[in-house]
Parts: C-alpha cells; structure tokens; sequence
C-alpha cells in the first residue's frame, strides 16, 4: 500500500540483488515530462484531479517491460489492480510477489507526514526522514509540498480504494503460491526477512549487512 516503504525495500532488494527496480510511480513521471502519448494522456486526467486510469498505467508499464525483454527486474507499484495483473500475465511470468502488510494507523500517519519536492519527485517524511531545513527541499533549497493525497482525510479514503483494488491481486498470486506476506510497522525490521527469502531463490551480490 501506499506508505508502506515499498519503495525503501525495492531499492534494497534491487541492490542486493542486481535487478532492474522499475518503478510505475517513476515511469509516470518520466512519461509526464517526455511528451509522449502516455504522457500526454497522464496529464490530461491529472490536470482534471483525476487519477491516471489503469489502461493508461497498463500501456505505460507494458511498453518499458517490452523494452527490458533480456533483463532480470522487480516490479515497484504495479500490478495495482486485477486488470493490470491479467495485461501483465499476458507477456511475462511472475516467479514472486511480495505484499508487506502494515497497520492502517501506521500508514495514514506516515502518508500525512509527507511531503515532496515536486520537481525531482524527492519524498520527506516529517517523523523519520525530514528536509534540514523545515519545508524546503535539501538540493535544491525549493520549498516543498503536501500533496492534497496526503492531507490525513483524503489518505483514510485512499488506503481503503487500495484495499478494494488489491484485495483480488493479492488472492490471485497467493492462490498460485508466489505471494510472500511481511508484516510490521518498520522497514528494518521487515527486510531481513524478505532478504532471506529472495536469497532462497537468487544469489545476492550484497550480504544483508552491506545494505
């Protein structure tokens, strides 16, 4: 879910790992600068306030694994949804999926801490990870801000739309036994145990200590 350190992990796991990290969140960025047809239909929903359908994430993500046919990679925030998981069953096979199950308080809490450089995409959190410099970006010297997605009423409505449209992906994967479950309320100590597991089906480059 959003705020559960997914992406702190997938930096973890790609390093440790040597797989390409592919982030959905990245490449949505990317495509909203670069103009491209992807881009340009992001842009068009989140102009509106809307957020960027699934066809339009579906295109974007096929498109970049197409063009990464030869690579090992880890998949960062997608499949979201039931139809981004059937689109993505139509070009590869999945060997793991990990979910990382934390406490709903802990998620809103953590969301309603954060704040971005909108620029760069750079992410704050207020409790564990702050600006130096109160409200400004630590490169740049550029103010940050909250997203209205992070505002403590519109995360509660968020988590639960995650939870309506995960809930169906999570049951798929585990009912082919490749879903691998983490729970907790810390990113340290969650991760030895999803580095143990990922070192059972592929030799690290990095020893657990090194990360």
């Amino acid at each position: 879910p959003p705020g559960s350190g997914k992406g702190t992990v997938c930096e973890r796991i790609a390093r440790s790992f040597g797989l390409q990290h592919l982030s959905s969140g990245q490449f949505l960025r990317e495509s909203l600068g670069g103009g491209g047809e992807v881009g340009v239909l992001a842009k068009q929903y989140l102009e509106r306030g809307l957020l960027v359908p699934d066809h339009v994430i579906t295109r974007m993500m096929m498109t970049e694994l197409e063009k990464r046919r030869e690579q090992h990679w880890l998949l960062d925030g997608f499949p979201r949804t039931l139809g981004q998981a059937e689109a993505l069953d139509k070009i590869c096979e999945l060997d793991l999926v990990i979910s990382l199950n934390i406490p709903f308080e802990t998620l809103k809490d953590r969301l309603s801490a954060r704040w971005v450089h909108p620029a760069s995409g750079r992410v704050y959190n207020m409790d564990f990870n702050p600006p130096h410099v109160r409200g400004v970006d630590d490169l740049t010297g550029e103010p940050l801000v909250q997203s209205e997605d992070d505002r403590p009423e519109a995360v509660a409505a968020r988590l639960r739309k995650y939870k309506d449209a995960a809930k169906p992906v999570i049951e798929m994967y585990k009912s082919r036994g490749i879903l691998h479950s983490f729970s907790g309320t810390e990113t340290n100590k969650i991760w030895p145990y999803v580095y143990t597991l990922l070192s059972s089906k592929i030799p690290p480059i990095l020893s657990d200590e090194e990360n």
